[in-house]
């Protein structure tokens, strides 16, 4: 390998190069450090909070004060409440369209995406302006569970539904042809099986609840984000927010090791089974077990798309009045932030997971693993972590955004492109190396072709979060610079909501987009199931 002249390459040229073979090339050297510099930025933030934390704790400073205590309380009763309820629905609703015959089932598989597109704080201002127009008072804890579970109980569905597909259709058999019902071979067999997948599912339904702000905020019900953003903003007190964000990392840190933990005995469940290639037929429901089924798989996306429809209906009046320049600055704005966001996020995954398959070292996958867990981390926190990172640097509250966007959303792309690059055969970055080829072609001419279908997915997730994220620019956004997210929340919460309703069309139209990229994958899932049934 050629000799690196400056002592900072060198070293790292020698971490990269531990336990390899003496002809790695420079190039690939060089891959490994600009995958680590760039996991080290995404990891910063979070380093220097918790440096701060620790220092208060040592001083003896920062305390949550009775409200902190209340919005402690608040986070967790509403977390408690709707895993449980969101639970039940993600579950049921997983299990009747994967093993169950009932009309329109078909359709509802896919409806069941709908609810990602209807951001929470969306949701929870329609049903405050409609409520306010038939008399009625929407707030408390009740409704913000409500909102809650139908924004995110998907993420129960979408696991729950790969593992009931994956289940051993042997032993499902054998419960029909012993006259088991339904009812009994979902309590017997398929739920004990499926338990770590729905348990994954309900850890990253509780990663949305503990970041949601606009939703509680406008149901007046106290949490974390708006604690933080409460104590560092409006009382001057960033010992207490520091301390607020440590308790809400504890929350999400346990959230995220029981996914983790779950996924990895759900992995093992369905690889120790073999799946049946049989005729094996679904359940046939009639009569009020039909209309039962009916009714559960209908319900929330009915809900989701259905009342900001029905809102806008009523509203319909004043879009003409709203279409004003000041909105489509607004619009230009958003998009621009989304566009930007998504190649900084897209691009830094694309190094990362190059760099991930083809460097083994300990330390660097230990760090791009690091790197991808901002989304685990609620916007506010997140925030506050940026604010304390950058405070020497005084960089300017855009670029700070931006930042914040591109740490929070690259775990979705890189999550996406890891996925597809297991996929890939080593043998043709094998093929390539041999031949002498640098990363840049094997990535130009081998991955980039075979990643357009990850990469597009990914991008527009990334966009369409970073359209439809709250917290996070509404605590680092620029004076006087808004979003369609923050403009539709502050319209809300000044009882303004039919001048919220163009920008609020346009989240959920960019949303859909989002949940109808999902379609695929969920067909993919379940196609196996759907030729047994057939």
């Amino acid at each position: 390998m050629q000799q690196i002249q400056f002592p900072l390459l060198r070293l790292l040229s020698n971490l990269c190069c531990r336990g390899k073979q003496p002809q790695t090339s420079t190039s690939r050297v060089y891959l490994s450090i600009l995958a680590a510099l760039l996991a080290l930025l995404a990891i910063w933030p979070l380093a220097s909070l918790l440096q701060s934390g620790i220092r208060g704790v040592r001083d003896g400073l920062g305390s949550f004060g009775l409200d902190g205590g209340r919005q402690i309380c608040g986070t967790l009763v509403l977390l408690l409440e709707t895993a449980v309820t969101a639970a039940l629905l993600g579950t049921a609703n997983g299990w009747l369209l994967v093993n169950c015959h009932f009309p329109l089932c078909k359709l509802l598989r896919v409806a069941q995406l709908i609810p990602l597109a209807t951001p929470a704080y969306l949701l929870a201002a329609t049903l405050v302006d409609l409520g306010s127009q038939f008399g009625l008072i929407i707030s408390g804890m009740g409704w913000s569970v409500a909102v809650m579970v139908v924004a995110t109980y998907p993420y129960v569905f979408l696991l729950s539904t790969e593992s009931f597909a994956k289940c051993s259709q042997v032993q499902l058999e054998a419960c029909r042809t012993l006259g088991v019902g339904p009812w009994s071979s979902f309590r017997r067999v398929a739920l004990p099986i499926s338990l770590p997948a729905i348990g994954a599912g309900v850890a990253l339904m509780g990663m949305e609840v503990v970041n949601e702000l606009g939703a509680v905020e406008l149901l007046g019900i106290p949490t974390l984000s708006a604690g933080i953003l409460q104590a560092w903003q409006a009382d001057s007190n960033p010992e207490g927010a520091i301390a607020l964000a440590f308790v809400a990392l504890v929350i999400m840190a346990s959230l995220l090791l029981s996914e983790r933990r779950l996924r990895q005995h759900s992995r093992r469940w369905t690889d120790s089974m073999r799946v049946s290639r049989g005729s094996a037929s679904m359940w046939v429901l009639r009569d009020w077990r039909a209309a039962t089924a009916l009714f559960s798989c209908a319900l929330p996306p009915l809900l989701s798309l259905g009342l900001p429809l029905v809102w806008a209906t009523f509203n319909i009046g004043l879009v003409r009045q709203n279409l004003r320049l000041d909105t489509l600055n607004l619009t230009v704005q958003t998009l621009g932030l989304g566009l930007t966001t998504t190649a900084l996020a897209v691009g830094s995954a694309l190094i990362l997971s190059i760099a991930k398959r083809w460097d083994k070292a300990p330390w660097l996958q230990s760090l791009t693993f690091l790197a991808g867990l901002g989304y685990a981390i609620p916007g506010t926190v997140l925030a506050l972590a940026l604010l304390i990172a950058a405070a020497p640097l005084q960089l300017p509250a855009l670029l700070l955004l931006v930042w914040g966007y591109a740490d929070r959303f690259l775990a979705i792309s890189k999550g996406a492109l890891d996925a597809a690059l297991e996929r890939l055969p080593p043998s043709l970055d094998e093929a390539a190396t041999s031949l002498n080829c640098p990363w840049p072609e094997v990535l130009r001419r081998i991955h980039l072709p075979l990643l357009r279908g990850p990469l597009a997915v990914g991008g527009l997730l990334v966009f369409v979060d970073t359209i439809k994220e709250l917290p996070l620019t509404f605590a680092l956004r620029p004076f006087d610079f808004d979003t369609l997210a923050v403009r539709v929340f502050q319209y809300a919460g000044d009882e303004r909501l039919g001048e919220a309703l163009i920008p609020a069309l346009m989240i959920l139209v960019l949303g859909l987009l989002a949940s109808a990229s999902l379609v695929p994958e969920l067909e993919r899932t379940i196609s196996d199931q759907s030729e047994r049934s057939g």
